[in-house]
């Protein structure tokens, strides 16, 4: 009976074990936070919980997308995939740790093209050799991961360089938000092709009815708002008690614990040899941080007390030059090995590890 009901519903024995985890998940951190119970394990608890819930708002978006048509699912995934670290954002800004959230966009845009990417070619290649992925959606990414980061970049070097838009870093951030907003609505239609192309390597797994997509979106949307509000009311002192710098926390700590379990799907989409739709799930991420959330951190500051601007430090503008260098590199011939995965593993340690001391 139990699994007709599951079937029925469209839920199936992982779906009840993730939304169980879920839901133990945040009601720890709650005890945790509500009983001041210690700031590191509030703080570790709530991350984990961040973890588990993003990837029920991906399970919950992908079920959407899968009711509402493939052309929407694209839509539909920028809009509302990235919820769990837009609050961690909100929230974070509101405590005014400005330098947590730019270190923390900059980490998620690294996070997945360097480890998440690396992981994904690695464990591809050991399995299965050298993979092959489709060169005109490569082309597409890696254009658009360009231009988004080049156009982050703008509001930094403006300051840096001192040239005569410095001292105009808050309204050059806002145009550039908008710019890349604009960006983002143009890439849409392309995106929308590309993921009906994609659908037959990741469709037809766990879809949900529509009334259960929606409910299940809606309960991981506001878990991850309470979660959130927790997990940045610990993050500085737990900073502080563990000796962790606000950059470090943000470039590794804040940017895996909001997509990183999420992104395990493109590893295991490449452990099957799905290496085309592996590519693209991963490469979209970080699309979408730099094309809607950094620039949504911008706008929506002032709903929440801040002023945030995209005014990043040099290193975080090296480590991010490079990293996108590198990887578009690693992608353009459209074919992976073993060996390129560990190095963009490599790269991502040796970067984090720069950022250990701030």
């Amino acid at each position: 009976m139990s699994g007709e009901m599951s079937a029925r519903h469209g839920l199936t024995k992982h779906d009840f074990r993730l939304v169980g985890v879920c839901g133990v998940l945040t009601i720890a951190a709650a005890v945790l936070y509500y009983a001041k119970a210690g700031d590191v394990a509030t703080f570790v608890v709530a991350a984990v919980a961040l973890g588990a819930l993003a990837t029920l708002v991906g399970h919950s978006v992908d079920a959407l997308g899968d009711q509402l048509g493939a052309g929407a699912l694209g839509v539909i995934q920028s809009a509302l995939g990235n919820l769990p670290e837009l609050f961690v954002t909100l929230f974070a800004l509101h405590a005014g740790l400005y330098e947590v959230v730019r270190a923390a966009i900059v980490g998620s845009i690294l996070a997945n093209v360097l480890l998440v990417l690396g992981l994904a070619f690695f464990v591809g290649g050991l399995k299965h050799g050298v993979q092959k992925f489709a060169s005109e959606s490569v082309q597409r990414i890696s254009l658009l991961l360009v231009l988004s980061v080049a156009a982050l970049l703008v509001p930094a070097l403006t300051a840096h360089l001192h040239t005569p838009a410095a001292g105009h870093e808050h309204a050059l951030s806002v145009i550039v938000s908008i710019v890349l907003l604009v960006l983002f609505a143009a890439s849409l239609p392309a995106a929308m092709k590309q993921q009906s192309i994609d659908e037959g390597g990741i469709g037809g797994e766990g879809r949900w009815p529509l009334p259960v997509a929606i409910g299940m979106l809606a309960v991981a949307g506001v878990g991850a708002a309470f979660v959130s509000d927790w997990f940045v009311a610990a993050l500085a002192p737990a900073m502080n008690s563990l000796g962790i710098s606000q950059a470090f926390a943000g470039l590794v700590i804040v940017a895996i614990a909001g997509n990183a379990v999420e992104n395990v799907v493109g590893i295991q989409l490449a452990a099957r040899n799905k290496s085309d739709v592996a590519l693209s799930l991963i490469l979209q991420s970080p699309l979408q941080i730099a094309l809607v959330l950094a620039p949504v951190a911008v706008l929506a500051a002032p709903l929440v007390g801040a002023s945030f601007t995209l005014v990043l430090s040099p290193l975080l503008i090296a480590a991010l030059v490079i990293s996108v260098i590198v990887t578009v590199i690693v992608v353009l011939d459209a074919e992976s090995n073993w060996f390129e995965g560990l190095s963009l593993i490599a790269l991502y340690a040796l970067i984090a590890t720069a950022f250990w001391w701030g």
